[in-house]
Parts: C-alpha cells; structure tokens; sequence
C-alpha cells in the first residue's frame, strides 16, 4: 500500500476545492434557472444516456452519479413524484429496482442542459486563473494539460 505524502494530499485537496467550487455553481445555476438541483439533473443524465439501456438499476445509477444507494432511492422517488422518472422491478431480478427516466424527464433534462454547460464552462474558467487549479481546470476543458499553456507558465513561475 502506498501512504500519499503531503504534496499529494495538498494536490488532492485542491482537486477537492476545485469539484466543490464547481459542484456549488452548477447547482445554484441549476436551481435559480430551472427549480432543479444537481443530484436531480445528473441522476436524469445517467438515466437518459444511451448507455444505459431503457433502466438502470438503484445500485448502478448510484455508482454512475457517486451517491449511495439510499440516497439515490429516495432521489428517484422525489423523480417519480414530479414525474420525472418511474421505479419498476428489474428486469431479470424481480427482487432488484430499476429506475427510467419519462419523457417529462427527458424534457425537463433537455431543457436544463444548456444552463449546466454554461454553469460548467464558466466555474472552469474561472478556476483557470487560479495557479492551482489551473491544470485540472484546462484539462477538463480540453483533456490536454495547462503546462504548456505560456499563460500558466508565467504565473506558476512568477
């Protein structure tokens, strides 16, 4: 096993910092523009991905979306009660919980994507003037490192 030393944890915690500051921007775009909190509209992402199949089941939206199966049980349920996805017995299981997204789901997810994008390009260019974040900030951007950009460059080294 390998124990992180403190350069690593402090590269960690602002990665942490990073997904937080975005994380936190998202869902109040999310919630001011469309009455719709993050979990929400993530759980209606994975459900509406072609991926996933006409159902996923409790245990793999959790997985997808990074909450607890509780917690994604009841995150369905308040779905299915604004009619925004359906609960049903997995198929193959009857003992297993599937959920789906409606086609309200699929609306009301389509319609609030562009003021997630939005939310999402604007965290990240604000977290690029930060020397710290910079890096992870362009590569979520682009899937390329910072390093090169001269920009950085100049402020890491100043």
């Amino acid at each position: 096993m390998t124990t992180a030393d403190d350069d690593q944890d402090d590269r960690w915690c602002m990665a942490v910092r990073l997904l937080g500051r975005v994380e936190k921007q998202l869902d109040e775009a999310l919630q001011h523009g469309h009455g719709l909190p993050l979990s929400d509209y993530r759980a209606m992402c994975a459900l509406s991905r072609p991926d996933s199949g006409p159902s996923l089941r409790m245990g793999e939206l959790a997985d997808r979306i990074g909450l607890k199966e509780s917690t994604v049980t009841r995150l369905v349920g308040r779905l299915e009660a604004r009619g925004l996805a359906e609960r049903a017995t997995a198929s193959g299981d009857r003992r297993a919980v599937a959920a789906t997204i409606t086609p309200a789901g699929r609306r009301r997810y389509a319609e609030a994507t562009p003021t997630y994008r939005t939310a999402l390009g604007e965290a990240l260019d604000t977290a690029r003037a930060n020397i710290y974040l910079a890096d992870l900030a362009a590569w979520v951007l682009t899937g390329e490192s910072a390093i090169d950009d001269p920009a950085v460059a100049i402020r890491r080294n100043t």
